[in-house]
């Protein structure tokens, strides 16, 4: 049986809006991907840890508190810590036009505003992730406390 690409979705920050990464949870199911939803309110370094744990293909971060930059930043940071620097991430959310390649250079692979179609996200994700790629490093990597 092929594997199944594996998306860790997760709500970082104060946000406590949570209807649009359930669509895409539901989205991203229907494609035949598993989802690991981590939940509102997640911290950068609890969406590292939960990356090396579930060493999934690519992570999914829905940010409509403005807060899109800074968090972007702090979550890929946190991944390079734990070895899962290589794994791809991605930003949907509240994301005005201007700040699509400032979150790009604050470490997302893509970014996919607000009325991004579903089909875009999928399709972004089926094209750019093997289902065979295990993108953490396991070298013992510890978050700094």
């Amino acid at each position: 049986m092929e594997a199944k690409i594996r998306v860790l979705l997760a709500k970082p920050g104060l946000d406590g809006h949570d209807k649009g990464i359930k669509l895409i949870a539901r989205a991203l199911m229907e494609a035949g991907m598993e989802v690991i939803y981590l939940g509102l309110r997640q911290d950068p370094e609890s969406i590292a840890r939960a990356a090396a744990q579930e060493e999934p293909s690519v992570i999914g971060l829905s940010i409509l508190s403005g807060a899109h930059v800074n968090l972007t930043s702090k979550v890929a940071s946190q991944l390079r810590n734990v070895g899962c620097g290589e794994i791809p991430v991605v930003v949907g959310g509240t994301i005005p036009p201007d700040d699509v390649e400032v979150v790009k250079a604050a470490g997302a692979a893509a970014v996919f505003p607000i009325g991004t179609k579903f089909e875009e996200i999928v399709g972004w994700i089926q094209g750019r992730v093997s289902k065979t790629d295990k993108s953490c490093q396991r070298t013992g990597g510890v978050l700094n406390e």
